[in-house]
């Protein structure tokens, strides 16, 4: 039996943040159970159980565990099976550095980065029309987030410190779906930050996951 089950979807980002730190602490011994979005599988009375909004990821364990959303799920794991991830508790400079730019990154990029991915992506298969005045607004707030992140990123290496973590980990989903709507200038015209980007792209775990991605959907697209 597995240790845990990971409720998700493809395309997902918040499914593909805690896939990325299932890979990057090496850790296999789960089954990922995956619903069509788009056709609403997600809000089935099932999951409805598991996580109230009827969203993905969920984690459950034989226990009867469960525990939603992302950043939450990825901290626990991160705590649970000793993944290299977060600073130590005894460490508390650095513990409180990893709380700050763990809410920089909710509030500064997540909520317009995700504007922007709902609007030129997820709208896309839903037959839905772009509002370009939400997506004009949104690039306007994530060019200004990338901004300071350049001043920031000449001076450290990640966006908590001088180490990887989890809130680097938090960023790659959205910037890869910035990518796929166009919009990797804002990374790429960013001296620091597109270094920063490079790095934690160029990371082992997270490269051998990307291609997996990208296999399994290119032979999705042959079927």
């Amino acid at each position: 039996m597995p240790a845990f089950t990971l409720y998700g979807a493809r395309g997902s980002t918040n499914t593909d943040r805690v896939r990325l730190t299932l890979a990057e602490g090496g850790f296999t011994d789960y089954e990922l159970v995956l619903f069509n979005l788009h056709k609403g599988e997600q809000k089935s009375d099932e999951n409805m159980k598991r996580h109230p909004w009827g969203k993905v990821p969920v984690i459950t364990f034989p226990d009867g565990f469960t525990l939603h959303e992302s950043r939450a799920i990825c901290r626990f794991l991160a705590r649970k099976y000793s993944f290299p991830l977060l600073p130590a508790d005894s460490d508390v400079e650095a513990a409180a550095l990893f709380d700050q730019a763990q809410c920089v990154e909710t509030l500064y990029f997540a909520e317009p980065a995700g504007k922007i991915g709902f609007e030129k992506f997820v709208k896309r298969f839903m037959g839905l029309p772009v509002d370009k005045a939400v997506v004009a607004g949104a690039l306007r707030s994530v060019e200004m987030y990338f901004d300071v992140a350049e001043r920031l990123l000449q001076e450290k290496d990640y966006m908590a410190g001088k180490d990887f973590s989890l809130v680097d980990i938090y960023y790659i989903p959205l910037i890869q779906r910035l990518f796929v709507c166009g919009y990797d200038d804002v990374v790429r015209n960013r001296k620091a930050v597109s270094a920063w980007w490079d790095r934690c792209m160029n990371r082992p775990a997270i490269q051998k996951m990307v291609a997996a991605d990208k296999e399994a959907a290119a032979a999705a697209a042959r079927t």
